[in-house]
């Protein structure tokens, strides 16, 4: 579970000074049991629910009602920044996959090694395509904890899924 991945990581990293929080956005797949936010007090209670359903460790951050931060971030379901003290963004990703966070802290903290060992450095921007595992099982107890809506919805949207939407 990414949730668990990333706590992990968190925890792992933050002996030097990294910081980790969760953004809480929006229901991506709302339905009977989490249905689309109508008010910050509902949010809020929803976000309390998914710490807990998740075992989320890392502060929670909650979005305004209408998501302006997540909008303003580039409004993926899942996305991941890491931002300098400076506030620079130095990694975005339009997925959470916690090995590709790990790899990038472990680079940031060797630039700043580098850094202090006066190496001189210019960054520049690199763009490049990460993989992930997925695991259909896993997604659709989700939706099921959303509600049987969120199941029918996403079946329909991606038939190729399907076969996951009954449970075993």
């Amino acid at each position: 579970m990414a949730s668990q991945s990333m706590n992990a990581a968190a925890e792992r990293f933050a002996s030097q000074g990294i910081g980790s929080i969760f953004l809480y956005t929006h229901e991506a797949h709302p339905a009977e049991h989490y249905p689309a936010h109508r008010s910050m007090r509902q949010k809020f209670q929803q976000a309390r629910a998914l710490r807990d359903i998740l075992g989320v460790t890392r502060p929670i951050l909650v979005d305004t009602l209408d998501g302006g931060c997540h909008r303003h971030y580039g409004g993926f379901p899942n996305m991941t920044w890491i931002f300098s003290r400076a506030g620079t963004i130095v990694y975005k990703a339009d997925w959470t996959a916690t090995d590709s966070v790990v790899r990038m802290v472990e680079y940031l903290l060797e630039v700043q090694e580098q850094r202090k060992n006066r190496e001189r450095l210019a960054p520049f921007r690199v763009e490049r395509l990460d993989f992930r595992d997925v695991d259909r099982a896993a997604f659709y107890d989700g939706l099921r904890r959303n509600g049987p809506q969120a199941v029918a919805d996403f079946a329909r949207t991606f038939p190729d899924t399907a076969q996951y939407a009954k449970k075993e």
